[in-house]
């Protein structure tokens, strides 16, 4: 299953104990994430949140006053885990090509496997025919 997912990016301070207080308050505010990603970047990390609920998740950052930036787009696969799972997707980019700027992707266990993937701007859409992204 692919699916397009909005996230949320955020640059904070690159300091052992700023994502444990950022997910706590998510949690408290009984949030649930479909992934989270973060990363030095230039002295400073980058973090990447995406909400189950974007609407709930965007509301809930303005009542904290956190500033969490533009809605972006990203790709979500979830899917049985196998030798080669995401080879069908990988080549349908590159036979189309459309560049994959970043993936990470992570094996669930009990045959699980997850991954999401970011595109540019300008190939959402034609990623979202290509791979029939809901």
């Amino acid at each position: 299953m692919i699916r397009k997912v909005v996230y949320f990016s955020m640059k904070v301070p690159n300091r052992p104990g700023i994502g444990l207080q950022m997910l706590k308050s998510i949690a408290m505010g009984k949030q649930n994430l479909l992934a989270f990603t973060g990363f030095p970047q230039g002295g400073k990390a980058q973090v990447d949140f995406v909400p189950a609920n974007p609407v709930q998740f965007a509301k809930g950052a303005k009542k904290h006053r956190v500033n969490l930036g533009k809605r972006k787009t990203a790709f979500l696969v979830q899917g049985e885990d196998r030798v080669g799972a995401l080879l069908r997707v990988l080549d349908k980019l590159a036979k189309a090509k459309i560049n994959m700027v970043a993936m990470d992707a992570v094996t669930a266990g009990n045959r699980r496997f997850g991954a999401i993937f970011w595109v540019k701007p300008k190939d959402i859409a034609r990623t979202s025919r290509l791979l029939g992204a809901r």
